[in-house]
């Protein structure tokens, strides 16, 4: 019996009860947070069996999803024959409803690749003794030896091959598992103590945190992002933890929690994050993406883009390039030939990134920078200058209208890297078209996402946040079933679901000392 198995037959059981109103009559609706272990850094709450509105919001963007008349009929039978596959049946009516309550919740104490995570599945019980009988039912049905143990007065039962140790701990069914017996054991153990002294619901992060998530939400997820970087050695990306901090981010200091909220055209996702105690970002990049090119099947845009280069720029002159340029010298030097970073990186307003294609060999895509005055232009074409007084293999000087370069190289594959612009605006791109129509998206000649009915639906979606992420359902369905091949049956089966949705949008604000987004589903 692992629990991974059995998470996914407790998960699907979740969407019963949304569904078709299943599970048990209990009503105490304890909180699991108050038997999770203190410093666990990920958390998940789940609502099993939502009511009024949100019931009614769930069962609409169920059928929509799903396609099914009743979507808890399809879960339980699908549940059933999942059990039946295994060699293992499972009736929920009978194993599983008797008990089950009104919330259950996962946390993980450690986050490691190789499935080698360790936490624990923890589901009310409104019946302990009927939960017991689903323990042992399942313990035995799966054929592996178990013994059964005591701590603090608990019992629970320890698969001897599986590794997996479960119990009812209070009001709560507790699924542990661990990279071994002994982990899983151990797991469990912290839960006993958990919910005997302080757990995770007694910590000032943690409650803070939990205390934006929004109303009316089906799950919350906590984050503590600081302690998942302690976990990691403090190891995260250079590169990404400077565009963090850039944008007001701490990252050793952050939490953050994502509520998901059903509607009845759309899931949405709010996010809150205290970002470490640092200012919030602020700014609107919305004209940006709406003026992306229309054949886009996604973009995202960014304001303040300027001040993430100006640092950038500045660390990379006060570090240098080992071997090319010494430390200080970069600014200066490419000023003396005519270029000047500093004033451009002044100029820089908005930054947008868009892609493009319906095939792999179609692929292509752009940042774009808006830029104030000519400062733009004036810098590429003083990078052209210099091109052109010297031969560097693979670059290539652009012709026409617009001031650019080209760089091929078997890295870039078959298209090149071409920077180009012209008079506001700045196109660094991946194939020539794709950064020509970065330039020319915002001349009201060619079709652009604005004006695209589902980028109006997308930003209607998210009603005052300004939108700052767009992606097209169906065109980003039929390029990855271009690119996946018809044997991937998990695809095949995702497709199902994925045809229902017509948008993905994005949207970032700032809320007191928070900073929020927004991540709406638009289902057909």
């Amino acid at each position: 019996m692992r629990l991974r198995s059995l998470l996914v037959a407790l998960t699907a059981t979740a969407l019963v009860a949304l569904s078709a109103g299943c599970g048990g009559s209990g009503s105490s609706s304890a909180d699991p947070a108050t038997v999770v272990p203190p410093g666990s850094p990920v958390y998940i709450e789940a609502d099993l069996q939502p009511s009024g509105e949100l019931k009614t919001n769930s069962d609409a963007a169920a059928k929509k999803i799903a396609g099914a008349d009743n979507l808890g009929d399809l879960v339980v039978e699908k549940l059933e024959d999942s059990g039946l596959d295994e060699g293992k049946p499972l009736f929920y009516e009978e194993e599983i409803e008797p008990w089950l309550g009104e919330r259950g919740g996962l946390f993980f104490k450690r986050l490691e690749d190789d499935d080698r995570s360790t936490g624990a599945l923890i589901v009310e019980s409104t019946d302990a003794e009927a939960t017991w009988d689903f323990i042992e039912a399942r313990f035995k049905q799966s054929g592996d030896l178990y013994h059964t143990h005591s701590y603090g007065g608990i019992e629970y039962d320890l698969g001897a091959t599986d590794g997996d140790a479960a119990g009812v701990i209070g009001d709560f069914l507790v699924l542990a598992e661990g990279n071994t017996t002994t982990g899983s054991e151990r797991v469990f153990r912290d839960v006993v103590d958990a919910s005997k002294g302080e757990s995770l619901a007694d910590e000032d992060a943690f409650t803070e945190a939990i205390s934006a998530a929004s109303d009316g939400s089906l799950a919350n997820v906590y984050v503590d992002v600081g302690k998942l970087i302690d976990q990691s050695g403090g190891q995260i990306d250079p590169t990404a933890r400077q565009i963090l901090r850039n944008a007001g981010i701490d990252p050793s200091e952050a939490t953050a929690v994502a509520s998901v909220i059903p509607g009845e055209d759309q899931i949405a996702v709010e996010l809150s994050s205290d970002l470490g105690g640092q200012e919030a970002p602020t700014g609107d990049a919305s004209a940006l993406l709406g003026s992306l090119p229309g054949d886009a099947f996604a973009g995202v845009a960014v304001s303040g883009f300027g001040e993430q280069v100006k640092e950038a720029l500045d660390r990379l002159d006060e570090e240098g390039i080992p071997g090319t340029v010494p430390r200080g010298q970069l600014k200066k030097g490419l000023k003396q030939l005519g270029i000047d970073l500093e004033a451009f990186a002044d100029s820089l307003e908005d930054g947008g990134v868009f892609a493009v294609g319906k095939t792999k060999s179609s692929l292509g895509g752009a940042l774009v920078l808006t830029t104030r005055g000519s400062k733009g232009v004036a810098t590429v074409a003083g990078i052209v200058t210099l091109l052109r007084s010297v031969h560097v293999e693979g670059v290539s000087v652009l012709g026409g209208k617009y001031s650019g370069f080209s760089i091929r190289s078997d890295e870039l594959g078959e298209k090149p890297l071409v920077v180009v612009a012209k008079q506001g605006r700045v196109a660094i791109g991946y194939g020539l078209p794709a950064s020509l129509s970065g330039l020319s998206s915002d001349s009201g000649k060619a079709e652009t996402l604005s004006d695209l009915p589902a980028y109006d639906d997308a930003v209607a979606s998210l009603g005052d946040t300004p939108i700052s992420g767009f992606a097209d359902g169906p065109a980003a369905l039929r390029l990855a079933d271009s690119l996946i091949p018809s044997s991937n049956e998990g695809f095949e089966e995702a497709k199902k679901y994925l045809k229902s949705i017509s948008f993905l949008a994005l949207g970032s604000a700032k809320q007191g000392d928070l900073a929020t987004a927004k991540l709406i589903v638009g289902l057909k």
